[in-house]
């Protein structure tokens, strides 16, 4: 599976990695920390959704987050995927909050049996088998256990099942490294994407853990954070993603292609692209996140919830101080609003009553919530325009 990363002096992909870092420091510098952990909570929602559809997995976000709330379908199939999203959910909270087995590495074999067992673990056991497409056999997929099958994902091959400990090995050589610059690393990032599918260790669920292991490795190089998400540029790309991995499995196309079994050409190809996404998404929320125009958006939906009586008055200002301060302390909602203390209670249980405040007591301050409904307000084009109208 040489080469392992991407040809050095790479104009493109130094541009990529530079604008990549500015950019994204630049929005983890303009968000509050109390609302930045409150939009990490949407963006891995968000992440979820998306990490799903590439699977196939059309999960709507309402459904997610009946799911979050406990709330579970009674038609089977439909209760499966909410638990499969809660588990995806689940997993990406550890790594954001820094719960995952930070002494380990992102990019290695034992960071992805990590990653593996701790997503499966929390599967129904009827999402927990795969068919043999051939044979028509079902077989067991066991958490975190690396695959006793040989496989076939499309056209490639990936190793023999006997082979994946060397693969593997071969995997912690190339990127658990001090000799690689965090430049080279971040350049890197697409790589180890494609390298790892390419070895595709488990029966199944590899793609899932590829992008998670993706998140986990940004945020550990100080590139990425809870405030954006890389599955929803490839998500929204997905056929030129799908394209550009199979482009890279491509064996190596003469003397300039590198000096690899795999072309050279390929890689860097799909390296460019996977940065291109990053530094998309990273532009995309920074925009959603542009102060002004988000507490426009919050005003302007506040108003038509007051003009229908869905709010009361006052109901603005309470949430404007949320988006700009992070957090509002309820003493101050009396003033914040000028009414008086039981109006100002009333405002602060219409909020709460509709999600659009959160606390983590009766007595906390109170942060901005996103419930799917305010997200559509709030957040536009977070999710395909047309996932509204499905439900």
């Amino acid at each position: 599976m040489e080469p392992m990363l991407p040809e050095e002096a790479v104009r493109d992909l130094e541009e990529s990695t530079a604008t990549l870092l500015a950019e994204a420091s630049a929005l983890a510098a303009r968000v509050n920390p109390v609302l930045s952990a409150s939009v990490g909570t949407l963006v891995r929602s968000m992440n979820c959704y998306y990490s799903n559809l590439i699977e196939g997995h059309d999960t709507h976000p309402r459904d997610i987050d009946r799911a979050l709330a406990n709330d579970f379908s009674s038609e089977p199939r439909q209760r499966e995927l909410q638990l499969e999203a809660v588990a995806h959910i689940h997993v990406q909270q550890l790594i954001d909050e820094g719960k995952d087995p930070t002494e380990v590495w992102p990019a290695t074999a034992t960071y992805a049996r990590w990653l593996h067992e701790t997503f499966c673990a929390r599967l129904p056991p009827e999402m927990l088998w795969v068919e043999n497409r051939d044979t028509g056999e079902r077989l067991r997929v066991v958490p975190g256990e690396l695959r006793k099958r040989d496989v076939r994902v499309g056209r490639h091959e990936p190793p023999p099942h006997g082979a994946l400990p060397h693969y593997l090995a071969r995997f912690d050589e190339a990127y658990d490294t001090p000799a690689l610059s965090r430049l080279r690393r971040i350049q890197a990032v697409g790589a180890v994407h494609h390298r790892f599918l390419w070895i595709h260790p488990f029966l199944d669920g590899n793609g899932r853990v590829a992008r998670l292991m993706s998140h986990a490795l940004l945020k550990r190089l100080g590139v990425g954070t809870s405030l954006w998400s890389v599955a929803r540029g490839l998500a929204r790309e997905e056929t030129r993603y799908k394209q550009l991995l199979q482009g890279a499995d491509a064996p190596r196309q003469g003397d300039r292609d590198g000096r690899g079994a795999l072309t050279q050409r390929g890689l860097i190809t799909f390296s460019e692209f996977f940065l291109e996404r990053a530094i998309d998404q990273v532009r995309f929320m920074n925009d959603l996140l542009e102060p002004q125009a988000l507490i426009r958006r919050i005003e302007l939906h506040v108003e038509e919830e007051v003009r229908t009586r869905r709010l009361p008055r006052g109901s603005f200002m309470v949430l404007r101080e949320a988006a700009l301060a992070g957090e509002v302390e309820r003493g101050k909602i009396p003033a914040l609003t000028g009414y008086e203390e039981r109006a100002a209670r009333n405002i602060t249980s219409a909020l709460v009553d509709r999600g659009m405040l959160v606390a983590a007591s009766s007595r906390a301050p109170l942060r901005l919530g996103f419930t799917v409904d305010v997200t559509e307000r709030w957040f536009p084009r977070l999710y395909p325009v047309d996932v509204g109208a499905r439900r």
